[in-house]
């Protein structure tokens, strides 16, 4: 069971790596469009809101990677015996 836990977080890995480059990849018409609009506040604005959506979408698979893998940590130690 654990094996299987480890296999889905080398694969859940990659898919966060992907997800990280997803996200740079849709911050550049955001910032390109504040730059053509000439930073009036609405432009900021809603530049802000859509790189905060985009930041989210980032952080949010990363902090939830990170509890999985403590879980599975936690995990394959309580499987291990221990060594005297």
């Amino acid at each position: 069971m654990t094996s299987l836990l480890g296999v889905f977080m080398k694969v859940g890995w990659v898919a966060l790596i992907f997800n990280e480059v997803r996200g740079v990849i849709l911050a550049v018409p955001v910032l390109y469009a504040m730059y053509q609009s000439g930073g009036t506040a609405m432009a900021i604005w809603l530049g802000f809101c859509s790189l905060a959506g985009i930041a989210l979408s980032v952080i949010v698979p990363l902090f939830a990677a990170r509890k999985v893998q403590r879980y599975v940590e936690k995990k394959q130690a309580e499987a291990e015996p221990a060594i005297a």
